[in-house]
């Protein structure tokens, strides 16, 4: 679903460079001294790409083995890497999510244990912090090296819009019900929402179910217990969407809008909507399409408390990073370790905040005031440090096969065409492994 450069050397010398081809030598090939070869990289097509430009450029200046860009729009990236991965056309690096978005290809045999790569090079695990970098280790191998940025979800706005209508950025669910009255009454949508890719959707379900039952709930039916999903806690949650929904919050034609093509980012951009809950690439991709707005009048707020709910205010949901995940067979493991390693360097950290990511690595901190918002970047960085819980998007904390279903359930449930119970029964029979 949705989203969010560092540079070292690309040099391993004398024994080092040794053992990490003995420690290799029975998980993939080695062509890497073939000076025509390639390293194909992957990534999900968006506004962050030119850093992940940058960071293949840099690569390339000292590589024998020349790193090569791929992206796929981020609306098909999923669907198009189930299709590639085991073909003729995979590549040798590829951007994910970690958890349930890379376990189907673990259980497969498809991945390369990372683990050798970290012998000889700690920092590939010690420059990042633990609980993102272990979103990404499967049965206790590492399978992921984190890139881009943390990406929690916020409440976005127009500051504009906000202050004409008198609205303030919501701290409870009543303000947020007040909020989209006002902002209604002032002939604006409430609330953009790309419902049309469906997993913009899903944002509003992760965090209700967070405030009102705290992260417990979604952790028991993550493990299997179906019956969370018929709590009372449970039907609450959705009781609260049902509410938003029925009061136009969204509008009327939100499953025809996408943010993938740009549609629910515009709203927000031009005037024709108050808000829009998206993760924290929302900067991003404003910056890039339109920078004036992104400098002067994009909002950002937590998500707001539910009276009564279990769930700490200060609880973030998202995704805790991306991650390069590097196939079995490739050819060239050397190169792929060595270009992992420009992941956490202080030159990439930097060339993420320019665009409004924030990186996971050790060294974020010292960086933030070079961010294109420093105010942005330690907001974010404050949220996320502070968070005593960080919830993996549905998505991606579910496997891979569970997605369609998923997403088809939360649009129609959101839509009116399916009620609370049959609701509660298509998450019950969605795979768990």
């Amino acid at each position: 679903m949705k989203q969010r450069a560092r540079f070292s050397r690309t040099v391993v010398v004398g024994g080092a460079a040794l053992a990490l081809v003995l420690s290799l030598s029975g998980c993939g090939g080695d062509s890497d001294a073939a000076g025509g070869d390639t390293l194909r990289v992957l990534v999900y097509g968006d506004a962050a790409n030119k850093v992940e430009k940058e960071i293949v450029a840099t690569f390339n200046k000292t590589s024998k083995v020349k790193a090569v860009l791929d992206t796929i729009p981020g609306a098909d990236y999923q669907a198009k890497l189930q299709t590639i991965i085991n073909s003729k056309q995979a590549p040798d690096v590829f951007f994910n999510w970690g958890g349930g978005s890379i376990k189907p290809f673990v259980d497969a045999g498809l991945l390369l244990p990372l683990d050798p790569f970290i012998a000889e090079a700690p920092d590939l695990k010690a420059k990042f912090l633990p609980s993102v970098f272990n979103s990404a280790v499967v049965d206790g191998t590492s399978y992921g090296v984190p890139m881009r940025g943390t990406q929690p979800v916020l409440l976005f706005s127009n500051g504009k819009v906000l202050e004409r209508a008198g609205v303030e950025p919501p701290k409870t669910w009543d303000d947020l019900l007040a909020a989209v009255k006002a902002l209604k009454a002032d002939g604006v949508t409430p609330i953009a929402l790309g419902g049309g890719d469906r997993w913009p959707t899903l944002m509003w379900f992760e965090y209700l179910y967070d405030r009102i039952a705290g992260p417990e709930l979604f952790q028991k039916a993550l493990d299997g217990d179906r019956d969370a999903w018929a709590s009372p806690d449970s039907r609450k949650a959705l009781s609260k969407i049902r509410e938003l929904v029925d009061a136009g919050a969204f509008g009327t034609n939100y499953d025809s809008v996408k943010f993938t093509d740009q549609g629910s980012p515009t709203l927000l951009a031009t005037g024709r909507a108050g808000f829009e809950l998206m993760g924290s690439w929302e900067y991003s991709t404003q910056q890039d399409a339109h920078p004036e707005f992104a400098k002067s009048d994009l909002g950002y707020s937590a998500f707001p408390s539910v009276e009564g709910g279990k769930g700490d205010r200060a609880n973030v949901v998202g995704n805790t990073n991306n991650f390069y995940s590097v196939l079995k067979k490739t050819k060239h493991p050397r190169a792929a370790a060595e270009f992992l390693k420009l992941m956490y360097s202080d030159r990439f950290v930097k060339a993420q905040l320019a665009i409004g990511n924030l990186p996971t690595t050790t060294n974020t901190e010292g960086f933030l005031a070079t961010a294109a918002s420093p105010e942005f970047a330690k907001f974010q960085y404050d949220m996320v440090k502070a968070a005593p819980a960080f919830q993996l998007s549905w998505d991606q904390a579910y496997p891979q096969s569970a997605a369609t279903a998923m997403y088809q359930s939360l649009q129609q449930f959101f839509n009116g065409s399916m009620d609370e119970d049959a609701f509660i029964k298509a998450m019950q029979a969605l795979p768990t492994s």
